[in-house]
C-alpha cells in the first residue's frame, strides 16, 4: 500500500479519535459469552472450547485499508497461540446497512481469499462490539479465564507498525506470553487505529 495513503489514513483516524468522547476502558472488565455466526455457517461461543485459557479477540472488517494489512499476522498469531490454549477469533461488527461490502457473503469470500485459519464471526446486531466498547478495525483484546469468567487483560492495537511487521512491537503477542507465564501484563492498554465502527442507535 502506498505510504502516503497510509500516513493520511492514520492522521485522519487520529483526528477522529481525539475529537470524540473518550472510550471507556475495558481493562479488567468481565466479558459475557456470546453466540455469533461464523463464515463456515457454524456458530461460535467462548464456551465452545473448554480447554481455552483465553482468547485473542480481533475486531476487523472487509473494507478497512488498515485492517487489510493484518490478515497474515492474525493467521500467525492463531497458529502460535491456539496450540497453547489461546486461540484467535475475528469479529466483524460493521454496519452492513452502511457498508455493503461487509455482508456475510462477502465475509465468506474474504475468509477464503485471505486463507484465514481462525473463525471470522459476524456481529450482525453489533451487540458484541458494544459489549467490548470496540471502536476501530483492527482492534485487539486479550481475554483470560479466571474463576469461570472471561476478563479483559489487554486492549488496543495488535502492534505498532501496520506496514512493517518486522519492525513492530508485538503488543498482543507480548501480552499473551506474559499471561501464559502467570505474570501481569506489562503494557495492558495501547491506542488502536483504523476505520471507525459506527453503531446503530
Amino acid at each position: 500500500m502506498n505510504k502516503i495513503v497510509i500516513l493520511l489514513f492514520v492522521l485522519l483516524t487520529a483526528f477522529t479519535v481525539n475529537t470524540e468522547k473518550p472510550i471507556p476502558s475495558m481493562l479488567h472488565k468481565q466479558v459475557n459469552d456470546f453466540s455469533l455466526k461464523v463464515t463456515d455457517n457454524t456458530f461460535f461461543s467462548l464456551a465452545n472450547n473448554k480447554d481455552a485459557k483465553g482468547y485473542i479477540v480481533i475486531f476487523t472488517c472487509n473494507h478497512c485499508p488498515f485492517a487489510k494489512l493484518y490478515g497474515k499476522r492474525l493467521n500467525q498469531l492463531n497458529t502460535k497461540y491456539k496450540k497453547l490454549g489461546v486461540p484467535l477469533i475475528a469479529i466483524n461488527s460493521m454496519d452492513t446497512l452502511v457498508y455493503e461490502e461487509e455482508s456475510f457473503e462477502l465475509m465468506q469470500v474474504k475468509a477464503k481469499t485471505a486463507k484465514y485459519n481462525f473463525p471470522y464471526l459476524q456481529d450482525a446486531m453489533q451487540s458484541v462490539g458494544k459489549s467490548f466498547n470496540a471502536a476501530h478495525t483492527p482492534q485487539a483484546f486479550v481475554i483470560w479465564q479466571e474463576n469461570s469468567k472471561w476478563i479483559v487483560k489487554y486492549s488496543g492495537a495488535v502492534d505498532d507498525n501496520g506496514e512493517h511487521p518486522e519492525k513492530a512491537t508485538a503488543y498482543v503477542a507480548n501480552a499473551v506470553d506474559e499471561l501464559l507465564k502467570g505474570i501481569k501484563v506489562s503494557k495492558p492498554e495501547t491506542q488502536s487505529f483504523g476505520c471507525r465502527i459506527f453503531y446503530r442507535k
